[in-house]
C-alpha cells in the first residue's frame, strides 16, 4: 500500500486534483511564469555562451596571428587550491614585425599579410568639432577578406586612397551597393585623392608604407593574416604556424606573452576587441540574474504549495483516520503537484521562446548596446534549453511539495522554526555588514545575498511577525473599527500562520523592488553629483586636441581627456579577482579650472611625472595605499606597471578609480586620440553648459537593459505570487465567511473586515519589506557613496501603488466570486 504506483495513491491524487482545481490554479500560474523566465534566461545564456566576435576583415585568412587579448592572474585563495582568473583587454595587443617572416616561411602558407589599422580624421567645414573618423588600413590587407576593387585602381602613392563601402558620407547618384555611397573616383576624402572604390565596410585604404607610418607602431602590426595554399587543411596549417611561433619564441609587443594563432570564429576576436569581454560580462550578468530568479522562485512556490496543501488539513486528517498511511498521502500530493506543475512547466517552456526573442530583439535594436561585432547565435537545437529549465522548475516544485507534506498531521515544532528564522536574520544582517566594508561588485553581491537571506528569515518567521504586528494594531482595530475591526483582530489572532503566509510575498515584492531600483538610482545620483562638481571647465570640445585648443583666442588652459581601461588584480574576502576598470588620462598642467577630482591627500601636479597615478579614496582604502605608495596595474594592452600614488581624490564615482598622465596611458591605447578636450577661458563663461565628465563602466548600458528587463519580469512574478497567495487564502475562507453571515454579520461588515485585513497586510508588508531592503541598501550605499540610499518618489509611489492594488485585488476577488 506504500508504493508510489499504488492504485490508491493514483485514486487519491486524481480525486483531490479534481476537487481542488482552483487551489492549484495559483501554483500553475507561478510555475508557468517562472519557467518562462528561467527558460528565456537559459536561451540567453546559451546564445551568449555560443557568442563570438564576427569575422569580417579576416574572412579569407585560414589563420590569424594576433596578440593575447586576455590577462591572467594565478593565486591561491584562503584555504584553497591555486586558481587562475582571466580578464579581457580592450586595447590592441600587437604582433612583432618579425612574425611576418616566420609565418611566411611555414610550409603551406601562400601569403602572410600584416594588418596595420589606424584612425583617419577628416575635419569638416564647421570647425574643430566637426570631424569624421574613418578606419584606415593598407590595401595589401584588403585581400584578407577579400575586398575587391569594383572601380579604379589600388593606391600607389601616399596621397592616394581606395574607399570602402560607406566611407564617403551620404548617398548620391551613381552610388553602388557595397561601395562608398556618394564618392567617385577622383574625389578627395580626408585630404587624399580617391583612386578606387572597393567592396566591404566603410574604410580608407592606403599603401602599405603609408599604413605603417600612420599606425605609428614601428616594427609591429595589429595582426598577421595567413592565406593557405590550395589543398592545405586549416588544422594542418594552424599546427605548423603554432609550432613555428613557438620555435621562434616570439612574444607580443606589450606584455611579452606568447602570440596566438586563431582559426574559425576565434579570428573575430582580433578584429572586434570589445566583443569577447562584453560576452563574458553578459554571461556573468545572466548567471547572477538566474540565481536570483531561482531563489525567488523557491520562496514563491514554497509559499503557494504550502498554502494549497494546508487548506486540506481536515481532509488529510480524515484520510489518516480511515486507514491511509502518511506515505500514501505524501505520494498523492506529489502526484498532484507533478501533474499541475508538469503541464504549467510545458506551457512556460513554450512562452519562454517569445520572451527570449523579445529580449534579444530589444538588445539588437538599440544602437551601441551590443558591442560592434558581437555575434549572438541562436541555433535551432538551442531551444531544447527551455526543456531543461522546465525540468529545473518542476524539480523545485516537487522539493517544496515534499517539504510541505513532511509528517502530515503533525504541526512543526515552533521552537525549531524560530531558531531557523533567527539564524537566517543574523546571517542576513552579517551579509549587510559585509556590504558596508567592501566595495564595487563585492558590495553589490553582499547586499543582494543579505536581501534574499533576510526575506527567507521573514518567510520562516512569518506567523510571529504577523502576530507581533497584530498585537500593535489589536487595540486600535477593536476600538476604532467597530464590529469589523473586532472580527479582523479575532481572525488574525486565531490564524497567525495564515496571516504570515499572506504577509511573506508582500515583504518579498517590496524588498526586492526596493533593492533593485534603489541600488541603481543611488549610484547614478551620487555619480551625477560628483560629475557636476568635478567638471569646472567652460568649454568642452571633441575632434581636436588640447594643444590646438590652447592656441584659440581667450582660452586660458585645456586638458586632453583620454578614455581607456585598466585591469586590477586583488583579493576580496580571500577571493582572487581581476577587475577591468575605466580610467581617464589627463594633462596635469591643464587640470586647474577644467577638472576638479576633489583631492583629499597629495597633489595632482605629480601627474606631470611619468610612472604616477592618482587613486580614488574608496579604492585607496581598499588597497591600503596613500601618496607615496605604489599600485600595480595592467594597462589596456596588458602591460604591467607599478605606479607611484601622488594623490587621493574623492570623486571616483564620476571619474573612475584611477587618473593617469596622458603620456602614460596613450602608448597603450589602440587610438590615443582624446575623447574630448576640457578648456577654461579667461572670462570664465561658456555659451553652452558643459556636459559633466563621467566614466562609464564596461558594458554598463548592456547590463542596464538586461537587468531592467529581467528585474521587471521577476517583479511581475512576485506580484503574481502576492495575488495568487491572497486569492488562495480567500478561497479557503469561504466557509468562514458563510458562517459569519449566518450568525448575523452583514455584507457591509464583511467588506469592511476585508478592507481592514488588506490595509493591515499592505502597511505591515511595506514596513517590513522596507526594513528588510533598507538594511543591506544602507550598507551598500554607505560603502560606495558615503551617503544614504536614494529612491525617486515616483518609483517609491509605484512600488507602494502596485502592492496596494495587488493586495486589494487578492483580498476582495474571492469574496466577490463567493457572492456571485
Amino acid at each position: 500500500m506504500t508504493s508510489l504506483g499504488n492504485p490508491a495513491v493514483r485514486l487519491l491524487a486524481a480525486r483531490s486534483l479534481r476537487s481542488h482545481r482552483k487551489a492549484w490554479a495559483a501554483v500553475f500560474a507561478a510555475v508557468a511564469v517562472t519557467t518562462a523566465l528561467l527558460g528565456a534566461l537559459a536561451l540567453a545564456a546559451g546564445s551568449a555562451g555560443l557568442g563570438h566576435a564576427r569575422v569580417e576583415r579576416y574572412a579569407a585568412a585560414a589563420v590569424v596571428v594576433a596578440g593575447d587579448q586576455e590577462v591572467r592572474w594565478t593565486t591561491k585563495p584562503w584555504g584553497g587550491e591555486p586558481t587562475t582568473e582571466t580578464a579581457g583587454l580592450t586595447e590592441r595587443v600587437r604582433v612583432p614585425g618579425a612574425a611576418v617572416d616566420v609565418v611566411r616561411a611555414v610550409p603551406g602558407v601562400r601569403a602572410a599579410v600584416p594588418d596595420h589599422t589606424f584612425a583617419v580624421r577628416e575635419q569638416g567645414a564647421d570647425g574643430p568639432q566637426d570631424r569624421r573618423v574613418y578606419t584606415g588600413r593598407s590595401w595589401e590587407a584588403a585581400r584578407l577578406a577579400p575586398y575587391r576593387l569594383v572601380e579604379g585602381r589600388e593606391p600607389r602613392t601616399a596621397d592616394e586612397v581606395v574607399t570602402g563601402g560607406g566611407a564617403g558620407g551620404g548617398a548620391g547618384a551613381g552610388a553602388r551597393a557595397g561601395v562608398a555611397a556618394g564618392v567617385r573616383v577622383g574625389d578627395v576624402v580626408a585630404g587624399r585623392k580617391v583612386v578606387g572604390l572597393a567592396e566591404g565596410p566603410a574604410a580608407l585604404y592606403v599603401t602599405a608604407a603609408e599604413a605603417r607610418k600612420l599606425a605609428g607602431h614601428a616594427g609591429a602590426a595589429d595582426a598577421v593574416g595567413v592565406l593557405a595554399r590550395p589543398g592545405v587543411p586549416v588544422d594542418t596549417l594552424h599546427a605548423r604556424v603554432r609550432a613555428a611561433l613557438d620555435r621562434a619564441g616570439l612574444k607580443d609587443t606589450a606584455s611579452g606573452r606568447p602570440l596566438r594563432a586563431l582559426t574559425g570564429d576565434g579570428r573575430g576576436g582580433a578584429e572586434h576587441l570589445a566583443a569577447p569581454p562584453a560576452r563574458m560580462e553578459l554571461l556573468r550578468l545572466l548567471a547572477a540574474v538566474s540565481g536570483t530568479l531561482v531563489l525567488v522562485a523557491v520562496l514563491v512556490l514554497a509559499s503557494l504549495v504550502a498554502q494549497a496543501l494546508q487548506q486540506r488539513a481536515a481532509e488529510r486528517e480524515l484520510l489518516l483516520s480511515v486507514g491511509a498511511t502518511p506515505r500514501q498521502i505524501r505520494a498523492a500530493a506529489g502526484r498532484e503537484v507533478t501533474r499541475v506543475a508538469g503541464l504549467a512547466a510545458l506551457l512556460g517552456a513554450v512562452a519562454a521562446v517569445p520572451v527570449f526573442l523579445g529580449l534579444w530583439s530589444a538588445l539588437r535594436g538599440r544602437t551601441g548596446v551590443v558591442p560592434e561585432g558581437l555575434e549572438l547565435p541562436v541555433p535551432p537545437w538551442l531551444f531544447a534549453a527551455v526543456l531543461v529549465a522546465a525540468g529545473v522548475v518542476l524539480g523545485i516544485t516537487r522539493l517544496v511539495a515534499l517539504s510541505a507534506t513532511r509528517k502530515p498531521g503533525r504541526p512543526g515544532k515552533g521552537s525549531v522554526r524560530k531558531v531557523v528564522g533567527m539564524v537566517l536574520l543574523v546571517l542576513g544582517a552579517g551579509s549587510a555588514g559585509a556590504a558596508g566594508v567592501q566595495g564595487g561588485g563585492a558590495a553589490a553581491a553582499a547586499a543582494g545575498a543579505a536581501t534574499v537571506t533576510l526575506v527567507a528569515g521573514c518567510a520562516v518567521l512569518g506567523p510571529w511577525i504577523a502576530g507581533a504586528a497584530m498585537k500593535v494594531l489589536d487595540r486600535p482595530f477593536r476600538r476604532l473599527g467597530g464590529a469589523p475591526g473586532r472580527l479582523t483582530a479575532a481572525g488574525a489572532g486565531a490564524h497567525s500562520r495564515r496571516l504570515g503566509a499572506a504577509l511573506v510575498p508582500v515583504v518579498l515584492v517590496t524588498s526586492f523592488a526596493l533593492v533593485q531600483l534603489s541600488a541603481g538610482t543611488t549610484m547614478e545620483r551620487a555619480a551625477d553629483a560628483q560629475a557636476r562638481a568635478a567638471t569646472t571647465a567652460d568649454l568642452s570640445l571633441s575632434g581636436t586636441t588640447a594643444e590646438r585648443v590652447r592656441k584659440l583666442p581667450g582660452v586660458d588652459t585645456a586638458t586632453d581627456v583620454l578614455r581607456s581601461t585598466v585591469v586590477l588584480a586583488r583579493t576580496e574576502a580571500g577571493t582572487p579577482r581581476l577587475d577591468r576598470l575605466p580610467v581617464l588620462g589627463v594633462d596635469a598642467a591643464g587640470l586647474a579650472g577644467t577638472l576638479d577630482p576633489g583631492v583629499v591627500a597629495g597633489d595632482l601636479a605629480g601627474l606631470a611625472r611619468p610612472g604616477t597615478v592618482a587613486v580614488g579614496a574608496a579604492m585607496a582604502d581598499s588597497l591600503d595605499v596613500k601618496p607615496g605608495s605604489t599600485v600595480e596595474l595592467r594597462l589596456g594592452d596588458g602591460v604591467r606597471k607599478r605606479l607611484r600614488v601622488v594623490a587621493v581624490y574623492e570623486r571616483s564615482l564620476a571619474l573612475g578609480e584611477f587618473l593617469l598622465p596622458k603620456a602614460e596611458l596613450a602608448p597603450h591605447m589602440s587610438d590615443p586620440y582624446p575623447a574630448r578636450v576640457l578648456a577654461a577661458t579667461e572670462g570664465g563663461s561658456s555659451a553652452a553648459p558643459v556636459t559633466p565628465e563621467q566614466v562609464t563602466l564596461p558594458g554598463a548600458e548592456l547590463n542596464g537593459i538586461v537587468s531592467a528587463a529581467i528585474v521587471s519580469a521577476i517583479g511581475g512574478l512576485t506580484l503574481l505570487s502576492v495575488l495568487s497567495t491572497l486569492t488562495l487564502i480567500g478561497a479557503g475562507r469561504r466557509g468562514e465567511h458563510r458562517l459569519l453571515g449566518q450568525v448575523g454579520a452583514s455584507a457591509g461588515q464583511l467588506r469592511r473586515m476585508l478592507g481592514l485585513e488588506a490595509g493591515f497586510l499592505t502597511v505591515t508588508g511595506l514596513i517590513v519589506g522596507a526594513v528588510v531592503g533598507a538594511l543591506p541598501l544602507t550598507a551598500f550605499a554607505w560603502a560606495l557613496t558615503g551617503g544614504l540610499p536614494y529612491l525617486p518618489p515616483e518609483q517609491a509611489a509605484l512600488i507602494a501603488g502596485a502592492v496596494v492594488v495587488t493586495v486589494v485585488a487578492g483580498v476582495f476577488l474571492p469574496s466577490r466570486r463567493q457572492r456571485a
